[in-house]
């Protein structure tokens, strides 16, 4: 990878987008392909991970999910594990602002590593002063 190269943190919103052949598929695409390249990185959650995973079961089965773990496992995507110290940070971010708890961890990460936070959710709104953030999404973009 070269030095200092830009990292990028998905949200499940943008990697379910990327998943599902939704708007801003195309965009996590050219994240994906340039963290295969060494040119940036690509960060998840190990907890947005699992919202990605319960919400595929939820919606598609078992079965689905199973084979969604599978793809994510070969996307070049760092998988970032959560501590003691991550869980306080997501538990002050969700003390401070109204997103999802889960949502909180993303923040976090992105916080940590100095991250872009890739989303598509206006919920992260309430956050875009405290953390640089790529909407992948128009309507997510209007004030």
């Amino acid at each position: 990878m070269k030095d200092n190269p830009i990292l990028y943190l998905l949200d499940s919103f943008a990697l379910l987008a990327y998943l599902g052949g939704e708007e801003g598929e195309e965009r996590i695409g050219e994240i994906l392909k340039d963290a295969s390249l060494g040119v940036s990185g690509a960060l998840l959650s190990l907890i947005n991970l699992g919202e990605v995973i319960y919400i595929t079961e939820r919606e598609r089965g078992l079965k689905k999910a199973q084979e969604v773990i599978a793809v994510i496992d070969q996307l070049p995507i760092e998988v970032l594990p959560v501590d003691y110290q991550t869980v306080l940070e997501a538990a002050h971010i969700k003390a401070q602002y109204p997103l999802a708890y889960a949502d909180a961890f993303a923040v976090a990460a992105a916080q940590s590593k100095h991250a872009v936070l890739v989303t598509g959710d206006p919920e992260f709104k309430v956050v875009k002063d405290v953390v640089q953030i790529e909407w992948i999404c128009k309507k997510a973009k209007a004030p």
